[in-house]
């Protein structure tokens, strides 16, 4: 088989490699390499047992902005509230070319000013790898909350 590969911004330095081994699809499992992930899947709207992959990437994605903001924060010497959150929603949708994701990150930054806390969110927006990763390929929408 040949191999594909998609090139974008080469990484230099490689951090960390997330491993995990997926079986059956929507409705299977998945366990990461270290065995701290192990969760059973399913297909989102069923009864069934499990999560699912955009439960998966809703919660990544909220976790990686909030360690986007605290390094903003640190930048802009502006103290991130401790009761920093993020709530996503990552919708599963459909289009003429098929399947889309679509986003959506209410931020709450209680007692920041509107003008420190938009500027935390637009530099975390700029920097969190998870919003890089989707500048330009689905709509997203932040809003402060």
């Amino acid at each position: 088989m040949e191999t594909l590969t998609f090139t974008a911004t080469q990484v230099e330095k490689v951090l960390y490699t997330g491993k995990t081994h997926t079986t059956g699809g929507r409705d299977g499992a998945a366990q990461s390499s270290d065995g701290r992930l192990n969760v059973k899947l399913s297909t989102p709207g069923t009864k069934e047992e499990g999560t699912n992959p955009e439960q998966l990437f809703a919660a990544g994605w909220s976790a990686c902005f909030i360690g986007a903001m605290g390094i903003a924060a640190n930048k802009l010497r502006i103290k991130l509230p401790a009761d920093t959150a993020v709530a996503a929603e990552v919708d599963l949708g459909t289009a003429s070319g098929g399947f889309l994701l679509q986003a959506r990150l209410n931020v709450s930054l209680p007692g920041l000013e509107p003008e420190a806390a938009q500027q935390l969110i637009e530099t975390a927006h700029a920097t969190c790898p998870y919003s890089k990763a989707t500048r330009g390929n689905i709509n997203v929408t932040i809003n402060l909350v």
